[in-house]
């Protein structure tokens, strides 16, 4: 560990702590690079810990450009053709939290767990995790929901939603970790309903050269509370905001949600 590194770990080990879920065909190591500015200006406020998905995966398009020294590659949610269980698939992505989160414990640090920012697959990842929290405080009260995330920021993440606990709550709404959308046609009491809908706070950036846009503002539009969501917007294509420009707003939105919920 260099000196910027040791004093980053001394420095922020009380500090609230925001969960880092990287995007698929990606891990924790290039995730934390991507991060790199948002993670700096935070730093009098948050310590980030990043986690690495269980899967493997080739490299994502925007990855090999820079990062192809970087692997090996994850992914968050199972390839559809590996046939993976969903029992099994909803373990491993358990693991992979807990493990990240055990790791930041052992090496010292005690502040709270507040916050989870995701990019891509793994802000699918981060709205799905709150999503589970919401439905388990819902159906078996608020000290068995298994965590106590605050908010997430969810960058460049897709609809749908995916149902990390079938056991408490389905949807036809929700998709299992195999797939990449719904199975088919949702029913139609589900679409009208709001059962599916993420109500814990979220910030959500979307990249407006991003080609996967649409997909952006339907996890927005379709899965999120208009009660609960902020938005931002961004002149780029699918990667994380790196200038200072784009990064201020960001800063301030995550800022004055954690003081709105107590996470500050």
């Amino acid at each position: 560990m260099d000196a910027r590194n040791q004093e980053y770990h001394k420095n922020t080990l009380h500090l609230p702590r925001i969960l880092c879920l990287h995007g698929g065909g990606s891990n924790a190591r290039i995730f934390k690079t991507q991060c790199r500015v948002i993670s700096q200006r935070l730093e009098p406020y948050f310590r980030f810990a990043y986690a690495e998905a269980p899967f493997e995966s080739g490299p994502g398009p925007d990855v090999l450009s820079v990062y192809a020294e970087y692997g090996p590659f994850k992914r968050w949610f199972p390839d559809p053709e590996h046939k993976v269980e969903d029992t099994a698939a909803i373990e491993a992505i358990n693991n992979s939290v807990k493990s990240a989160m055990d790791e930041d414990d052992r090496s010292g640090a005690t502040g709270p767990w507040v916050g989870l920012l995701g990019f891509s697959q793994g802000a699918k990842l981060a709205a799905s995790l709150m999503f589970r929290q919401q439905v388990r405080a819902e159906k078996l009260g608020r000290a068995k929901a298994g965590s106590d995330w605050k908010f997430a920021v969810v960058m460049a993440g897709r609809a749908p939603i995916v149902n990390l606990d079938p056991d408490v709550f389905r949807s036809s709404m929700l998709s299992n970790t195999s797939q990449i959308d719904l199975s088919g046609p949702p029913d139609v009491d589900d679409l009208m309903g709001e059962e599916h809908v993420l109500k814990l706070p979220t910030i959500h950036v979307h990249g407006l050269a991003d080609p996967g846009l649409y997909f952006h503002r339907e996890l927005l539009d379709d899965y999120c509370s208009i009660d609960s969501v902020r938005l931002l917007e961004w002149d780029g294509a699918h990667r994380v905001p790196v200038k200072s420009a784009d990064v201020n707003p960001l800063i301030e939105e995550i800022l004055r949600l954690a003081k709105g919920t107590g996470a500050l």
